[in-house]
């Protein structure tokens, strides 16, 4: 059994049988606890905790853990019916509602129930993260000299060299210098788009593209300006006519494997992209979010924007997280020329900075034999769980997987990418996402709709599936045939 379960079950035995002791009344020790229940020494240091959390006991350190007194009187209800018109007055002038959708970002975050198989969720299964990697770089980081102390505000310095290496290879145009550490690729964006653009203002996006980077832009104040994207990336003639209608300054894009088409920005392009940027004045934000996420049968991968990048034009943006655990929330932003104070000025109001054990940690993790070890495995993993859930598709719902005219690139299914742990599906014409995201959900498979991935109208309904959330193959496979039940409930089109 799982720690976590055995907490959980614990917690439940000890709250049904509190109604025996008294208020105040010492409950059985932490030794009798784990005879009793034959659990480990943490799984009763947890359940207690828990308890206590809730108010149900109180622990004293030497003592033990006690039964609390009866809670006072219930709280007071509160109304707050006043806060829907507050929230929802805008000042004159307010060319953004102040209104957030984070429905895109909640789903990638959200915790399944039981049961349910996760083709929502945005990083990689328990068995696929290097648990015990982590542990061992977070102890070692623990007992380095200094660990404790107040770092740089721009990030321990040999990470940031690290990172540059990483962004713009050895002896490329980037230095430590030109790095800042930033709690995970989300908090970089935030920072950037807040340092780049001024409340009010467009900033041009990929369209389909990562929910959160709406989700910041709208927080931010700023309007995000739809940029068709196809299966070479974003389409570059259309780039130069947005910064030309939308007079934007700003363009946030995802180059390699993008979220969530899979789509690599074509050699062509990525020329030309740089070239439209650069003419209208502008910068781009460069998310290399999967850089890290390449497929053991991929190709080799094209250098970063930014080791291309002549002008300081190109803002970089990396993270540790998705290739490692969610809670690892290390990430770099990297810049050159005077952008990258009003960057770090932003970044320091924001958060300060980065706690040094976390950034120690992440040291110590990508420094070790292990690192490299875990890339090829997660590199091998994803391509067998890839091409496990695009089989499972050909069988279950071949209509997801066939071509739309003008819409899908290669005939004979979706796009394939070699990187990423995501596919991305047009669904059959008339089909209601809403109602089959629910459906599937009933059926025990969660699945994200395309609706948040678009920041105008979107040209169809989409389906993205992850591939990378699961336990295994074998849990791809009922996945899709509990989408394909999903299907039948609704009268979708499956074959």
């Amino acid at each position: 059994m799982q720690e976590r379960s055995s907490v959980a079950e614990l917690a439940a035995i000890l709250r049904r049988g509190l109604d025996r002791y008294s208020p105040g009344e010492k409950l059985p020790s932490s030794r009798a606890l784990v005879e009793r229940h034959r659990v480990s020494p943490v799984t009763v240091s947890r359940a207690l905790a828990q308890l206590a959390a809730e108010g149900l006991v109180v622990t004293r350190p030497g003592a033990g853990a006690f039964r609390a007194e009866p809670r006072g009187e219930a709280p007071r209800t509160v109304d707050t019916s006043w806060q829907e018109i507050a929230l929802s007055a805008e000042p004159a002038g307010d060319q953004v509602p102040r209104s957030v959708d984070a429905t895109g970002v909640l789903a990638t975050l959200a915790t399944p129930a039981p049961g349910v198989i996760e083709f929502d969720g945005g990083y990689l299964h328990a068995d696929l993260q290097p648990e015990r990697a982590l542990a061992a770089a977070l102890a070692r980081a623990g007992r380095r000299p200094g660990a404790w102390g107040r770092p740089p505000v721009g990030g321990v310095p040999e990470l940031r060299a690290w990172f540059a290496r990483e962004i713009a290879g050895s002896g490329g145009p980037l230095g430590a210098n030109d790095v800042l550490i930033t709690g995970g690729g989300q908090s970089a964006l935030t920072a950037a788009l807040r340092a780049l653009a001024a409340p009010g203002a467009p900033v041009l996006v990929e369209s389909p593209t990562y929910p959160g980077v709406l989700a910041v832009a709208r927080a931010s104040g700023l309007r995000p300006v739809p940029v068709p994207i196809d299966e070479d990336g974003v389409r570059t003639d259309l780039l130069a006519d947005a910064f030309r209608a939308s007079g934007a300054r700003l363009f946030v894009c995802q180059p390699l494997f993008q979220n969530p088409t899979g789509a690599v920005l074509a050699a062509e392009r990525r020329r030309e992209v740089l070239r439209v940027v650069r003419a209208a004045g502008a910068f781009v934000i460069e998310d290399d979010f999967a850089r890290l996420l390449v497929h053991g049968d991929a190709p080799a991968l094209p250098p970063t924007l930014m080791a291309d990048d002549r002008d300081g034009t190109v803002v970089h943006v990396r993270s540790l997280t998705k290739a490692s655990s969610p809670n690892l929330r290390v990430g770099a932003l990297a810049a050159r020329g005077p952008v990258l104070d009003r960057l770090r000025a932003i970044q320091v109001v924001d958060s300060f900075f980065v706690p040094r054990p976390l950034q120690e940690a992440a040291l110590e993790l990508v420094g070790s034999p292990a690192w490299p070890r875990h890339l090829r495995l997660i590199s091998g993993e994803l391509a067998t769980r890839r091409d496990a859930l695009t089989a499972a598709l050909h069988r279950q719902l071949p209509a997801f997987t066939r071509p739309a005219p003008g819409h899908d690139p290669a005939p004979g299914g979706p796009y394939v990418p070699p990187g990423g742990f995501h596919l991305w599906l047009r669904l059959p014409d008339g089909t209601d996402e809403a109602a089959l995201t629910g459906a599937a959900l009933r059926a025990g498979v969660a699945v994200a709709a395309g609706r948040p991935y678009f920041a105008a109208e979107p040209p169809a309904a989409y389906l993205r599936l992850s591939f990378a959330a699961a336990s295994g193959t074998g849990e791809i496979a009922e996945g899709v045939r509990r989408l394909r039940t999903a299907c039948r409930e609704l009268g979708v089109e499956v074959s």
